[in-house]
């Protein structure tokens, strides 16, 4: 048997009065998370939801979330994280690709309504029978007419449940994927991948029971699921959650929890370093004090922002590379290992990485190609989809990424870029993100988001979006101009528009799709 609950299971015996879970001043111990998840598994085993069933869950980042997700798993069924940001529309899609069975859906806000879109996705879903909203107070009515609470599910269920017999190839949680490319696809985790990546996880941040993880990347997304929740609940440790990112938001539960564990984006790490203080409520040197790891995930970090991590925060940033499709983590900075600037590390215990040209041959050491994984990470595929799992292996064992790297010497792995986000200027390969890397360096610039855009000459031509530091002011001629001096003449953009922001996805990833569609590329 091997269920991914567990990683909660074991914990509750060690160490049930310590506090598992941080929200605003609510804590809750692990008898007490434990205790809710197993009303959540027998309201729903209750309805003859249990192994082989697929259960959503659309939660941002409160307590309900855990208790939730490790009641479903509980059961033996599958769960399947929505984004909560979401339309009705798109909730539909999501229950009708993964066969959901139940939904729960948080009651959200008057800017996010997430229970009114949840209602009005499982009303154009008829193979999903039951729906339940998650109310802020469990006590209270539903603000959705004609729907039931979660308190109704869970009121009068006793507060254990022998959590079920899975095989490690089970299927424990569908993730979707973005869609960046057509409709997104849920990507089939199972038991296995999902344990043995949280357990690669605390092994790699070097966990010890004393630790405090702040959580603000999203739970429905894998990295903050498996990296922070599955791998700090299996280590005893507490979990501080934040629903939405702000800069003074973050540090100040940094400094009054305490913190000594934190993963983010850049463009999270990049808002801390430039977030000023005027009222002097944020303590750097506190912070800094208790703060021992600093985890990157999602795109590569811009070495000046990891320098001035280290320098204002005394971290050296870790940095992994993965995807939804891998649990998410194949590649980490090994504590014990040379860190190498600009590299994302090498493969983590029981996953293998190569860099494959479009032959499906292994490039040589250095080279540029498509990164390709297998090993206890890799998903089982994407599901009821098999043409799209087909061309995820390519008649291989090797899941090919998208992504483009290379491989140095040492067997440490070097993001390039996405393979769609490659620029051809006049027949010329340019990666934007050495384009980026290049601008964040100039004085004036915060931020850098290089695209192509349609060019009758040469193709494409290169664009950047390009946000400020504050107080400064540069012209996007001085720019072009200062880009000429610093990069190859097919490199530099020859286009550039200055923003107050860029537009970014829940996980503070650049939504280069938007900024695309702008100028129809």
């Amino acid at each position: 048997m091997l269920n991914l609950a567990t990683v909660l299971d074991y914990s509750v015996k060690d160490c049930a009065d310590k506090t598992a879970l941080v929200f605003g001043d609510k804590r809750f111990s692990y008898a007490q998370l434990d205790a809710v998840a197993c009303q959540v598994a027998n309201g729903l085993a209750g309805l003859d939801i249990g192994k082989g069933d697929k259960v959503a869950l659309s939660c941002p980042n409160l307590p309900y979330f855990p208790m939730v997700y490790f009641g479903i798993l509980k059961t033996g069924a599958s769960v399947v994280p929505l984004n909560v940001l979401l339309k009705g529309r798109e909730i539909a899609y999501h229950l009708k690709d993964s066969e959901a069975k139940a939904y729960l859906c948080f009651q959200g806000t008057p800017e996010l309504p997430m229970a009114e879109e949840g209602w009005a996705g499982f009303n154009e879903a008829p193979g999903c029978e039951h729906f339940w909203v998650i109310t802020a107070d469990p006590a209270s009515a539903s603000p959705v007419e004609g729907a039931a609470t979660m308190g109704q599910l869970i009121g009068s269920q006793a507060p254990v449940f022998e959590t079920a017999a899975t095989s490690t190839e089970d299927t424990a949680v569908i993730l979707y994927t973005s869609g960046t490319t057509g409709f997104p696809k849920g990507a089939e985790l199972s038991h296995a991948n999902m344990t043995m990546n949280a357990l690669g996880s605390r092994d790699l941040l070097q966990l010890t029971p004393d630790d405090v993880h702040l959580i603000v990347l999203p739970l429905f997304h894998s990295f903050g699921q498996t990296v922070l929740m599955n791998a700090g609940l299996s280590m005893g440790n507490t979990l501080v959650l934040i629903p939405r990112f702000t800069p003074d938001g973050v540090l100040g539960a940094m400094q009054a929890e305490k913190v000594t564990v934190f993963a983010g984006v850049p463009t999270m790490y990049w808002a801390m370093l430039t977030f000023e203080d005027p009222e002097k409520k944020i303590d750097v040197p506190t912070i800094a004090a208790n703060l021992r790891v600093g985890v990157s995930g999602a795109s590569s970090l811009p070495l000046e922002i990891i320098r001035g991590i280290q320098e204002k925060y005394g971290i050296a940033i870790m940095e992994g590379y993965g995807l939804s499709e891998t649990s998410p983590v194949a590649t980490f900075n090994l504590p014990h290992k040379e860190r190498k600037p600009g590299s994302v590390g090498t493969p983590i215990w029981g996953i293998e990485v190569k860099v494959f040209d479009p032959d499906n041959q292994e490039v040589p050491t250095g080279e540029v190609g498509e990164i390709v994984i297998r090993g206890n990470n890799v998903m089982k595929g994407y599901y009821n989809k098999p043409e799209a799992t087909a061309e995820a292996f390519q008649g291989t064992t090797w899941f090919h990424t998208g992504d483009l790297g290379r491989m140095d010497e040492d067997g440490y792995l070097f993001i390039v870029d996405r393979v769609k986000d490659m620029i051809i200027r006049g027949g010329f390969n340019v990666y934007p993100r050495e384009v980026e890397e290049v601008l964040m360096t100039h004085p004036a610039v915060s931020l850098a988001s290089v695209i192509g855009v349609p060019h009758d000459q040469h193709g494409e031509e290169i664009k950047a979006y390009l946000v400020l530091n504050p107080g400064q002011n540069v012209s996007e001629e001085e720019i072009v101009s200062w880009s000429k001096e610093q990069m190859a003449a097919y490199k530099y953009p020859r286009i550039v528009e200055v923003r107050d922001a860029l537009p970014m996805t829940a996980t503070g990833k650049i939504l280069k799709k938007e900024l695309k569609a702008e100028v129809g590329g």
